[in-house]
């Protein structure tokens, strides 16, 4: 029955399946229209997952890594843009909501999980996804609590799903509501998972929203350190190796140089050009890596637990931002 997707798939797109050479050559050609910029992250998104149950990604071996690469040089180079000053006070603002929803997310996480009997290590995963930065938190806990590949799919399964869903969601309702540009680059950095994510709802909804954005999901990515060692305690893992965002590192210094270093501003339009395309073909490649079968493998359980968080960080996160802030 696990294979039913797979099978259709098959049979209905034999001719792509068979000829690898056509199926390469339509995937390197919306892989250029992503290029191009002429459609957005979200369409990009979309684009990609159609691509991926119906051609099939020919290149998916180099998905995983293609992503993270991706990702993190699309954010260095979106800090050309960016501030120091006006990040700082953006992440004095976000600093009581980062550590108040990352801890009661996984400590309402731990109680889901067992609510709905989900095996420990792929709840945890869902849980630390869900608090701090999706998929790149699952692939620094991962190894922590030693999680088998299925255990880690899933909880991969499951932000992605949902993420792909704020992206179009969040921007919505930001409009719906009125949300200022402030308000809404806070909110969809707290409540969305992945950092991908935040930065294309935020760049859709304005250029202050994705600098606020953008900054408080990357001081959130920090508290990957602090939880990763506490993680480690309580799977009693001695080793406790834990994988460094390094990249944020160079974000910073890509903002002070922005902020302080004038030459910086006949190169920084470029960069930051380059960073929005870069940061397409990633939610390219991130709903390329999408398939039917992917989607199918998650179960149900997983998912009800990172719907259930998902709603409990965002409405909690937002109705903070209304009335507190």
């Amino acid at each position: 029955m696990n294979n039913q997707p797979e099978i259709i798939t098959k049979n209905t797109f034999t001719f792509f399946n068979t000829n690898i050479k056509v199926q390469q050559l339509i995937f390197v050609l919306l892989l250029l229209v992503c290029i191009s910029g002429f459609i957005s992250p979200p369409v990009a998104l979309v684009l990609g997952l159609i691509a991926a149950n119906i051609i099939g990604n020919p290149f998916l071996r180099f998905n995983a890594k293609a992503i993270n690469v991706l990702l993190q040089l699309s954010v260095i180079g979106l800090g050309f843009g960016m501030n120091v000053n006006a990040a700082i006070s953006a992440g004095k603002t976000g600093l009581f909501f980062t550590v108040a929803s990352i801890f009661s997310t996984l400590v309402l996480g731990l109680f889901l999980g067992k609510w709905l009997k989900i095996d420990k290590k792929t709840s945890h995963l869902i849980s630390c996804g869900t608090a701090i930065c999706g998929g790149s938190a699952i692939a620094a806990i991962a190894p922590v609590i030693k999680s088998d590949e299925k255990q880690t799919s899933v909880a991969l399964g499951v932000i992605f799903i949902l993420n792909s869903i704020a992206l179009f969601l969040f921007p919505v309702i930001g409009h719906w509501l009125h949300l200022s540009q402030q308000e809404f680059g806070l909110w969809c950095a707290i409540a969305i998972h992945d950092t991908s994510s935040v930065v294309g709802a935020a760049n859709k909804y304005g250029p202050e929203a994705l600098q606020i954005a953008t900054t408080v999901k990357l001081a959130r990515a920090l508290w990957i350190i602090p939880v990763a060692l506490i993680t480690a305690m309580i799977f009693k893992n001695k080793s406790r190796k834990i994988k460094m965002p390094y990249f944020i590192a160079v974000f910073i210094l890509a903002m002070i140089l922005n902020t302080y270093v004038p030459q910086t501003a006949l190169v920084a339009p470029y960069l930051v050009s380059l960073a929005k395309i870069g940061l397409t073909i990633t939610l390219f490649l991130i709903g390329a890596g999408l398939r039917y079968t992917v989607l199918q493998s998650v179960g149900i359980k997983p998912l009800v637990q990172g719907v259930l968080l998902w709603a409990c960080i965002a409405i909690t996160a937002l109705l903070s931002i209304l009335y507190f802030i």
